[in-house]
């Protein structure tokens, strides 16, 4: 397997692939991050990373039925392995202790 470390927007493709479980597709992962963040991202990006998260062995998929809506076509549906899990729990960790250190005076903001 490659390297499991992983920037911040695989985590958040990573993140909503789990939130959507068990209809996560390309299209869906990409409204769920406009629609959560405001974030506007090309379903090209989409799919890159959803490819190196497979590479990554993080995240596996699976063709979905063919449906008439779609014209015959089958969603690829992807989904969150164990390591996908581990990786994301493990971040979750780095950044609470890190938020946890951080003193509540560099918190503040200045107000000019």
């Amino acid at each position: 397997m490659k390297g499991t470390n992983i920037g911040e927007f695989e985590e958040l493709v990573l993140l909503v692939v789990g939130v959507l479980h068990p209809e996560a597709y390309g299209v869906g992962i990409k409204n769920a991050i406009l629609s959560r963040t405001g974030r506007k991202v090309t379903l090209s990006a989409v799919h890159a990373v959803l490819q190196r998260l497979q590479e990554k062995g993080l995240v596996k998929s699976e063709f979905g039925e063919s449906t008439r809506v779609r014209g015959g076509k089958r969603k690829k549906l992807f989904e969150m392995t164990a390591e996908g899990s581990k990786v994301l729990s493990d971040t979750r960790d780095i950044r609470n202790e890190l938020w946890g250190e951080i003193p509540s005076v560099a918190l503040k903001t200045s107000h000019t």
